[in-house]
C-alpha cells in the first residue's frame, strides 16, 4: 500500500505522524512509505533517516496523493484537494470538529480520529489523548520553571537558605499525575487537587500532598468510592467547599497547572480573576486548558490568553495551546507507535484496508466514509 505523510501546516506544530522507526517497520510489512521532504525535521528526524529505512522522500502533493495519509491534525482545505478520493486518513482529526468532518466527507474521504479510541485496556496501546497529556504534564511544569525567577528546590547556601517552590495542580488525570512526577523530581513542594476524591493514592504515591475535603453527608461519602471501579460526580456541597480550600492554596501556590479539560464542552473555570488576584506577585499559572474556555476564550483560567504569556495583576499566565508539540522528538515517537498500532486493525495481513466495525475501536475512531459523516 502507498502511505503518506505531508510536513504538519498547522502553526507551530513540530511533530511528525511516521518517525524513522515506524517507517521501518511499516516498510517491513510490504509498504511503500512517501515523505514529504522535510516533514520530520523538527521532531529531529532529517530525510536522511527515512531514506536509510526504505522510505521516499518527495513533495507534499507526493504525501498527500496517497491510498493511506497519515497526519497529527487534521488536514487544511489545501491539503484535502490535493488527496485522492476514497482515500483513508488517520490522525488526530477532532471528533467535535462538525464543520472539519463534513470537509472530508464531502472530499470522500475515510477518516479516523484516533482522539476518539475507547479508554480500554486493549487502546491502551493507541491511545493518543494519554500520550500526548504525559508529555504535555511534563513540559508544563518545565515551562513553568523557566518563567518562575526563583528556583524549584530548596537551597542551603553560603548567602542563605532558598525556600522550595509550592506548586498546586488542578486536575489530576494523565497530564496532572505527569506534572505532579515533575515538580517532584525538581524539588517542589507539591499539592493537587481534582474533583474525584478516588485518586488521593495516586497524588500521594507521587510524593505530593491531595487537597482533601472532608466528607459532610453519606451522599458524599458515597459518591466518593464510586461505583464498579468508576468516580461519581461529586455533591454540589461538597464541589463548593472544594473551591474555597482550592483558592487557598491557589493563594500561596508560587506555580499553579491547571489541567482540565472536557472532551466536546467548554473547559471549566478552576482560577477565577479573584483567585490570581489573590497570588504572590512573580508566581506563575500554565493553563492547558488555554483557547478552549466557554466561547473558545481563556482557559481553566478566564485570564489566559492562547499561544500567549501574559501578565496579569502580577501573575504570569502562560497559555501555550501544543505542550507536547514543544517537545516534538519524544512526542513524535509516541504518537507514531500509536498509528502504528492502530494501522493493525484497518489493514490486512495482506496489506490492503480493511474496516471491520465490528471491532469497537474502529467503530469509534471512524468519523467519516463515503461521503458521510459518522460521527454526530
Amino acid at each position: 500500500m502507498l502511505i503518506g505523510v505531508p510536513a504538519e501546516t498547522a502553526a507551530g506544530e513540530r511533530r511528525v505522524a511516521v518517525t524513522p522507526e515506524t517507517a521501518k517497520k511499516l516498510k517491513a510489512q510490504g509498504h511503500t512509505v512517501r515523505l514529504q521532504s522535510g516533514a520530520g525535521l523538527a521532531a529531529s528526524a532529517p530525510d536522511a533517516a527515512y531514506e536509510a529505512v526504505g522510505a521516499e522522500i518527495t513533495d507534499a502533493a507526493g504525501a498527500l496523493h496517497c491510498d493511506l495519509v497519515l497526519k497529527v491534525r487534521a488536514p487544511s482545505e489545501a491539503e484535502i484537494a490535493q488527496m485522492k478520493p476514497a482515500a483513508t486518513l488517520v490522525g488526530m482529526l477532532n471528533p467535535f470538529d462538525a464543520e472539519g468532518l463534513q470537509r472530508l466527507a464531502t472530499a470522500g474521504l475515510t477518516g479516523y480520529a484516533l482522539e476518539a479510541a475507547p479508554r480500554t485496556t486493549r487502546a491502551q496501546s493507541m491511545d493518543v489523548l494519554s500520550s500526548q497529556a504525559n508529555i504535555a504534564g511534563y513540559k508544563a511544569v518545565m515551562v513553568a520553571a523557566n518563567a518562575y525567577q526563583r528556583f524549584f528546590p530548596m537551597l542551603m547556601t553560603a548567602a542563605g537558605t532558598v525556600k522550595a517552590a509550592r506548586v498546586v495542580i488542578l486536575g489530576v488525570g494523565v497530564a496532572g499525575l505527569q506534572a505532579i512526577a515533575t515538580a517532584k523530581r525538581l524539588g517542589a513542594v507539591i499539592e493537587a487537587s481534582d474533583v474525584r476524591p478516588s485518586v488521593k493514592e495516586q497524588v500521594e504515591s507521587l510524593g505530593a500532598k491531595f487537597i482533601d475535603v472532608p466528607f459532610e453527608t453519606a451522599e458524599e461519602k458515597e459518591a466518593a468510592e464510586g461505583v464498579g471501579g468508576y468516580a461519581r460526580p461529586m455533591p454540589p456541597s461538597w464541589l463548593e467547599r472544594q473551591k474555597l480550600e482550592v483558592a487557598k492554596r491557589v493563594a500561596q501556590a508560587d506555580v499553579v497547572i491547571t489541567t482540565a479539560l472536557i472532551p466536546g464542552r467548554a473547559a471549566p473555570t478552576l482560577v477565577t480573576e479573584d483567585m490570581v488576584k489573590a497570588m504572590k506577585p512573580g508566581s506563575v499559572l500554565v493553563d492547558l486548558a488555554a483557547g478552549k474556555g466557554p466561547g473558545g476564550v481563556g482557559g481553566n483560567c478566564p485570564l489566559t490568553v492562547a499561544d500567549q504569556t501574559v501578565v496579569q495583576h502580577g501573575v504570569t499566565l502562560i497559555g501555550e495551546t501544543n505542550l507536547a508539540g514543544l517537545v516534538a522528538a519524544d512526542a513524535s515517537s509516541l504518537y507514531a507507535r500509536n498509528v502504528l498500532d492502530f494501522l493493525k486493525l484497518i489493514i490486512t495481513k495482506e496489506g490492503a484496508l480493511h474496516q471491520d466495525l465490528n471491532d469497537d475501536i474502529v467503530a469509534a475512531c471512524l468519523m467519516t466514509h463515503a461521503g458521510e459523516v459518522k460521527r454526530k
